[in-house]
């Protein structure tokens, strides 16, 4: 009798054991499949904004590249960086030897026409003289007529001379000014009230401009500063002078300056700089991308921007506040008139069809202008096999939520 109890309790556990046995392993290759099969987001009132993105760098509102005229040393920098200067202030002085040797030599050489002129003006006087003398006595027959013609010809040779002789003057003066410009652009000067931004040329350097102006210093105007935002041809077209546009730069990107575009520029930058032949660059273009610069100016009366620093742009082309919203990902298709389908979980907790006119969409959140209302459940996506519950949290949303509403 005890041997026959022992054997029914072995049994009784083996089947236990075996029930456990494959509960867990059923429960591991065959989860039961969520309560609700999909994932939802509720129907919210909040913001909605459509941007084109852009990076940007920024400049001084005027930038200008102070360069030298004429060649020579550079003898004295009277300027450091991140001087203030103002417009006529001496920059720099070019060894200037040269040019006042030129200008001298002008000089004289107008000096020496000017003697020639008077030496002329005076033997005009002279056969202007001896012909009217020649005309009067060839009226009282008391001279020959061969006489009264060479008088004549040697007066009209005389005002021929001083006539010359002006024009001479004239070349010279020209000369002589042209000296004076040339001696004064041994003295570089600020065209304009700004900051020293970068120093080109060291003091006692060699400059050349033969061939081009060399750049001394760059002076810029950092009270306000132009951004030049590099726009894709993909968005251009969306984009006008006037639209609002706001940015941030890496070093503070919590801090948003926000303007007006002021101008699109018509053309690419790189058509400027273009030096191909028009098949290279047609082969090339196929390849490269295309990008127009949006400009736009902001206030800089802290001197927190600074030149050549890499801005974050955003251009809105579109935003509304307090309106009902949803999640981008649950639309389906798309009809005239902004029209899609969602599908909406009805009180019996399936989905159902649903005609919606969609607003402004940024393909993250969509204004939803009619066909919902709030509160209502839209299916974003389809739930996976043993997904957990918490896939539905945040309205079906991934991440925090955007203080924009995506």
């Amino acid at each position: 009798m005890k041997l026959t109890q022992r054997k029914t309790v072995l049994i009784a556990a083996g089947v236990v054991a075996a029930l456990v046995v494959g509960l867990l392993i059923k429960t591991l290759l065959f989860p039961a499949p969520p309560k609700n099969p999909f994932i939802t987001a509720p129907a919210t009132i909040g913001s909605v904004e459509q941007t084109v993105m852009a990076t940007g760098t920024l400049e001084p509102v005027t930038l200008v590249s102070v360069g030298a005229q004429v060649s020579g040393q550079l003898t004295t920098l009277n300027v450091e960086l991140g001087q203030t200067v103002k417009k006529g202030q001496l920059i720099g002085q070019i060894d200037s030897q040269p040019q006042e040797n030129a200008l001298h030599t002008a000089e004289a050489q107008l000096a020496n026409v000017r003697a020639q002129r008077e030496e002329a003006a005076a033997n005009l006087v002279q056969a202007e003289a001896a012909y009217r003398r020649q005309a009067q006595m060839l009226a009282a027959d008391a001279t020959a007529k061969a006489d009264y013609d060479t008088a004549e010809a040697g007066f009209k040779s005389a005002r021929g001379q001083l006539a010359a002789l002006d024009a001479q003057i004239t070349s010279a003066s020209v000369s002589v000014r042209t000296a004076q410009v040339n001696l004064g652009y041994t003295r570089i000067v600020s065209p304009i009230d700004g900051t020293v931004v970068a120093i080109v040329t060291k003091q006692g350097q060699t400059v050349n401009a033969n061939q081009s102006a060399p750049t001394i210093v760059k002076v810029g105007q950092l009270g306000t500063m132009t951004v030049q935002a590099e726009i894709s041809e993909a968005d251009v077209i969306k984009v006008h002078p006037g639209q609002e546009v706001y940015f941030t730069v890496l070093g503070d990107p919590d801090r948003r300056y926000t303007a007006r575009l002021r101008a699109v520029e018509p053309a690419p930058e790189s058509l400027a700089t273009d030096t191909t032949s028009s098949s290279s660059s047609s082969s090339s273009s196929s390849s490269t991308a295309i990008y127009y610069d949006g400009l736009f100016d902001i206030p800089n009366t802290d001197g927190r921007l600074r030149t050549s620093m890499t801005a974050n742009v955003n251009i809105v082309l579109a935003r509304v506040d307090n309106v009902l919203t949803i999640p981008s990902a649950a639309l389906n298709g798309k009809s005239r008139g902004g029209r899609y389908q969602v599908q909406v979980i009805g009180e019996n907790g399936k989905p159902e069809p649903r005609t919606v006119t969609i607003g402004v969409n940024n393909n993250a959140v969509a204004q939803v202008l009619s066909g919902l209302k709030a509160g209502d459940k839209v299916v974003v996506a389809q739930a996976a096999a043993g997904a957990a519950p918490a896939a539905q949290s945040n309205g079906g949303r991934r991440g925090p939520p955007s203080p924009m509403g995506f």
